[in-house]
């Protein structure tokens, strides 16, 4: 049978594909903009046919109709690998669960069988014309979950733009065991985040650590598209690409001439991926690029394969930092608000790589609900907070007050370097409190 007549073949609606799934399967839904939307609204649909049927996905963006339906939790149970905004808020309803994970260890979790997939409800490209689907913008461990589960079913959609790889960015028909077309919808695109001016004060430190020829590495946010901006806007040459997320502010940056890859020692010439999230801008510019090269997470993510590349500059976020130099960039206090992601893999990796530079960025204040200004640089971490980087591997923090190199440092010169990039506001009071847990020498100097 050739792939055309195999695909017509195993063409069903939406409503049939999902009587697949069982009570108590484990459902795996597409990752990031790659969650199927019509599956999961088919799915919602049998509820009343269906109890404890495990749900996981990593950062779903929609709110999905199978938690709607079922807000007591009998039919569904929805489970998250890194939480979206979306998952947030269910979880503050507990509707949903997060699944500890450093992402480079995502697929051998399948590859070992830890986890054991049913069914994994994707979203694909059509096939093409040698009859492979494309992953699109969610390489990442769809292959792994796939390879896992015993029956794998695809929306195709034809908005979903052709991401070339790297490795294992596509699946064939054959291993594919239901298809549903879809109702072509366009990916969802991230919404336009405020920019501060703490963001451009953080953003700038960050410029000056870069240098021509720095391999780059964005997180998600406000600060990392402000540090885009100001690289297209820059004299930076030759830059390089390998990160876990790819976002729009990379497109800034090539288009910008800043971008050429030729100076990486892995991937030379490659703007390497393992997901992609932002606007029509961004998915344009993937489409069948091969400047961009889609790999899943144990590669990306891997610190073995980061620090393979010279001069990595990895660039991520945080709630808070102690005083010790744990950063909590996951939760705050018992509630949920992203996952550990990448983040350790790649400040790990980077300290790893010749020249490299793991970078946590943070303001120093925020306000609290009632409106009080609150230091992110703490004594300690808020109680319930988890650690998302150890002190140990902790290697850089920068607020708009400056930066702070941790490496090789004591408990008390850690103290004084966190102390001195503080807001001014909170600094006597963070000096007694370093004094009270005996972390603090009396010859401490605080610029």
């Amino acid at each position: 049978m050739d792939y055309k007549s195999e695909y017509l073949h195993k063409l069903v609606s939406a409503d049939e594909a999902v009587k697949v799934v069982k009570s108590g399967d484990l459902v795996h839904y597409g990752e990031f903009m790659m969650a199927s939307h019509v599956l999961d609204a088919a799915l919602a649909k049998r509820k009343d046919d269906l109890a404890g049927v495990n749900i996981r996905t990593v950062t779903c963006p929609f709110m999905p109709q199978t938690v709607i339906n079922d807000p007591e939790r009998k039919h569904f149970i929805y489970n998250d690998w890194h939480f979206s905004g979306t998952s947030r808020k269910l979880h503050d309803k507990n509707l949903c669960n997060y699944i500890p994970l450093n992402y480079h260890e995502g697929p051998s979790i399948f590859d070992r069988g830890f986890v054991p997939v049913d069914v994994a409800l994707i979203k694909v490209t059509p096939p093409d014309q040698h009859g492979f689907v494309n992953l699109g913008t969610s390489n990442s461990i769809t292959h792994a979950f796939c390879d896992a589960a015993k029956t794998v079913v695809a929306e195709i959609n034809e908005s979903v733009p052709r991401c070339l790889g790297g490795t294992r960015e596509t699946l064939h028909v054959s291993e594919i065991d239901y298809f549903v077309e879809g109702d072509n919808r366009p990916l969802a695109q991230l919404p336009e985040t405020p920019i501060s001016a703490v963001d451009k004060a953080i953003a700038q430190i960050v410029l000056e650590q870069i240098e021509d020829g720095a391999c780059l590495q964005l997180g998600i946010g406000a600060m990392p598209n402000v540090v885009g901006a100001m690289i297209a806007r820059s004299d930076l040459k030759d830059l390089g690409v390998h990160t876990e997320m790819l976002v729009d502010s990379f497109v800034d940056m090539y288009e910008a001439g800043r971008i050429t890859g030729l100076r990486k020692q892995l991937d030379k010439g490659k703007m390497v991926y393992t997901f992609a999230m932002g606007t029509n801008k961004l998915y344009d510019f993937l489409n069948s690029n091969p400047i961009c090269a889609s790999y899943p997470v144990d590669y990306t993510n891997d610190p073995d394969v980061i620090c393979q590349n010279d001069n990595m500059i990895c660039i991520n976020n945080a709630i808070e930092v102690d005083l010790y130099g744990q950063a909590a960039s996951e939760t705050s206090g018992l509630r949920q608000i992203s996952g550990t992601g990448g983040q350790l893999d790649f400040i790990y990796g980077s300290f790893k790589s010749k020249g490299g530079k793991g970078l946590i960025c943070l303001s120093s204040t925020f306000h609290d609900k009632e409106g009080n200004l609150q230091s992110r640089l703490k004594p300690t971490l808020t109680p319930g907070s988890i650690v998302t980087v150890p002190r140990s591997i902790n290697y850089y923090v920068i607020t708009e007050y400056g930066i702070a190199m941790l490496k090789g440092k004591s408990t008390w010169q850690r103290a004084e370097a966190l102390i001195n990039i503080a807001h001014p506001d909170f600094r006597e009071e963070l000096i007694k409190e370093a004094d009270a847990q005996k972390i603090w020498v009396r010859s401490n100097k605080i610029n």
